[in-house]
């Protein structure tokens, strides 16, 4: 692999794995928050997801500035604001101020899972861009399995240990704005902005093939949109929808609840404060280990087999879940664990490693920064409402029909993958743009 192209991916992927580190530091910060400022279930999760509010804005007007100054100014800002936002966390003075300062690393976020897959699709070639792609989402699970690490080596630092796991995020973020300094812009925004030999200049430096061939296709594609930009067209009615289903179902898994509660649900099933720290980093691992493994398949298997294997295994492991809650003599607390493990590891082969390689790849060149923001909008917004709620709803509910209803949905879900959604492996960014948009 050319080694500039393997750079740009890496660097560009840093805003993924602050993109994890940032969702899943809170975590760990759970239970002393709530005791410094007193926070009940309800204002819980309030704090829990205002970041995640805040990602909802950034998905969803990441869009027209990334098309009009480029991929790679986007990433610059989004570096700014983590590091804004980390160092304001860890300062916060009142829960009003903490609440500001995560809603606006939320909105970086939000930019961040729009513009670093976007930017890696349209510099990698199509035998490599599943695979590449797939290295946010690898950089998003060491984000997130950094962030449990980190909390649980500063869980013992004193009284102020939540602002140091707030406060770390700055070490990254500033790493990530100085290295983006040294990669290209992308090539197929370049042509989209009259600007072809700086485009040919670009992809002879990541290694591309057939360059002359690659640039005659990405003008053709522009050509045949007539120049139009607008996204709600009843042309892409059929691509839309494949967007915000997969986006929808992907946070119904309830995957964000393992991430942002995962101490306190291992509390709740039995384990010691220090236990539920190291069962969390368990989490991280599990996700990991089964990110890279899906990496490695993701363009030999295809996206529609790593859905339909982590759908099915996904619902086994929640129902376990599920059972425990309901009975605790069914299945034990140790058996609670490997369920959440199981469940973690599925997710982690299937919805995880596509989610963002699909939405990245299926949207036609000129619309591609605003298809996938609408993508990314379903995505965070679901996710939203569901850390919000889940405080109250594990409270209300209990955990057995809170992880069963996450369970069920998965079901749907397998359904529209076999039904629905087309297989995009090995296909160029202009060959599924006839396939997904035109043919359909």
């Amino acid at each position: 692999m050319n080694r500039k192209l393997l750079f740009a991916t890496v660097v560009s992927a840093l805003g993924s794995l602050l993109f994890g580190f940032d969702t899943a530091v809170i975590s760990g910060t759970t239970k002393f928050i709530s005791q410094y400022f007193s926070l009940s279930d309800t204002t819980l999760g309030i704090t829990v997801s205002m970041a995640l509010w805040g990602t909802v804005l950034g998905s969803i007007v990441v869009g027209k500035p990334g098309d009009l100054f480029g991929r790679r100014a986007m990433l610059f800002v989004t570096a700014a604001i983590y590091l804004v936002s980390a160092v304001g966390c860890a300062v916060a003075s009142g829960w009003y101020t903490l609440l500001i300062f995560r809603f606006l690393g939320g909105i970086a976020i939000g930019a961040a899972s729009v513009m670093a897959p976007m930017y890696i699709a349209e510099i990698s070639p199509a035998r490599l861009r599943g695979r590449l792609v797939a290295v946010s989402q690898f950089n998003i699970v060491i984000g997130i399995l950094m962030a449990f690490f980190s909390n649980y080596l500063l869980v013992g630092v004193g009284p102020d240990n939540w602002r140091w796991m707030f406060g770390v995020v700055a070490i990254p973020s500033a790493l990530f704005f100085v290295l983006l300094f040294i990669v290209p812009e992308s090539p197929r925004w370049l042509v989209k902005m009259g600007r072809p030999e700086e485009a040919r200049g670009v992809l002879e430096g990541v290694g591309a093939e057939n360059i002359e061939s690659e640039l005659e296709d990405i003008m053709r594609s522009l050509k045949e949109e007539h120049g139009t930009t607008r996204l709600m067209q009843r042309k892409y009615a059929f691509v839309i929808m494949l967007a915000t289903m997969f986006a929808f179902f992907a946070q119904m898994s309830g995957i964000n609840v393992i991430m942002y509660y995962a101490p306190m649900i291992f509390e709740k099933a039995g384990a010691s404060t220090s236990s539920a720290m190291l069962q969390a980093i368990a989490v991280g691992v599990t996700n990991l280990i089964f990110t890279v493994l899906a990496m490695f398949l993701i363009d030999k298997l295809g996206r529609r087999p790593l859905l339909m294997i982590g759908a099915v295994g996904m619902f086994i492991s929640l129902a376990g879940a599920a059972l425990h809650y309901y009975d605790g003599n069914l299945v034990s607390d140790t058996a609670m664990v490997v369920s959440v493990l199981g469940f973690v590891a599925f997710f982690a082969f299937s919805q995880g490693a596509v989610i963002w390689v699909f939405l990245s790849e299926i949207f036609p060149n000129r619309i591609r920064s605003k298809g996938q923001a609408l993508g990314s909008f379903v995505d965070w917004i679901v996710n939203a409402v569901i850390g919000l709620l889940f405080p109250l709803a594990l409270t209300n509910f209990g955990g057995g029909d809170v992880f069963m209803f996450f369970a069920v949905l998965m079901i749907p879900f397998f359904f529209f993958v076999l039904k629905v959604m087309p297989e995009t492996k090995g296909k160029s960014l202009e060959e599924l743009e006839k396939l997904v948009v035109f043919e359909k």
